[in-house]
């Protein structure tokens, strides 16, 4: 299956991150979390305290891997593709702030 493979392109990873998000409580337990971290790195701006960054880290990471190995019971893509998961995150999180995520989880196979 694709976890066997490699996905080689972006264009085929987003659809597939998606499907790793499958679960509503999943994508919302990532919402929190990229929230708590955003304003972690707004602390960070204003203070210029390093330790905001650790906060944005766990805060960010803590979130999303409970929501995987909790909820939606999977290994988070971030082990195999954290570059493209760390853009992914973001993008899932501001698709949804707009109001803009529904058509790529349908497009996902996602309901």
């Amino acid at each position: 299956g694709m976890a066997d493979e490699r996905i080689a392109t972006y264009t085929e990873f987003w659809p597939y991150y998606l499907g790793e998000h499958s679960l509503t409580a999943c994508r919302v337990a990532h919402y929190i979390g990229t929230t708590i971290s955003l304003g972690f790195l707004v602390y960070l701006v204003i203070s210029l305290n390093p330790w905001a960054i650790l906060g944005a880290f766990l805060s960010g990471y803590g979130f999303a891997w409970f929501g995987h190995f909790v909820l939606e019971k999977n290994r988070p893509a971030t082990f195999t593709y954290p570059f493209w998961s760390f853009y992914s995150d973001f993008r899932m999180y501001f698709l949804w702030l707009v109001g803009r995520l529904k058509p790529h989880l349908v497009n996902a196979g996602v309901s």
